[in-house]
């Protein structure tokens, strides 16, 4: 359900990529909609490092190191690079895409046990 609602919230609700993550697991995990506000300033290559958006908000939904390596190492095996500007420049995978793989992988690498619930405020990937 969680990459669904992430899908659902890039497409119809119009949030960026980082937000979408954000949406995708609110009920699960009580993040506040301030977070989702928020997080408009992660997208479009503005997240850290230049780090993809939705990638950037999976990465603070988690504090377990191997989980973040494991999110970090697949995405950027799927994505070709972990930096937004880089990805949309290959084309190998859209926004929309990294939105999809970004929340399928915290899902799969056990995201809904390791997930915080303060949202986004004041984590670093």
């Amino acid at each position: 359900m969680p990459v669904e609602r992430a899908l659902i919230a890039y497409k119809k609700e119009r949030l960026n990529c980082a937000q979408s993550v954000l949406r995708a697991f609110q009920q699960y995990r009580n993040i506040r909609e301030d977070d989702i506000i928020a997080a408009r300033r992660h997208g479009g290559g503005q997240a850290e490092k230049g780090l993809c958006g939705a990638l950037y908000a999976a990465l603070q939904l988690t504090d377990h190191p191997p989980v973040r390596q494991l999110l970090r190492d697949e995405f950027v095996t799927a994505a070709g690079s972990d930096r937004c500007l880089e990805i949309r420049h290959a084309a190998r995978i859209s926004c929309v895409g990294c939105v999809r793989l970004a929340t399928s992988l915290l899902v799969k690498h056990g995201g809904a046990g390791h997930v915080h619930s303060t949202g986004m405020k004041d984590k670093r990937p």
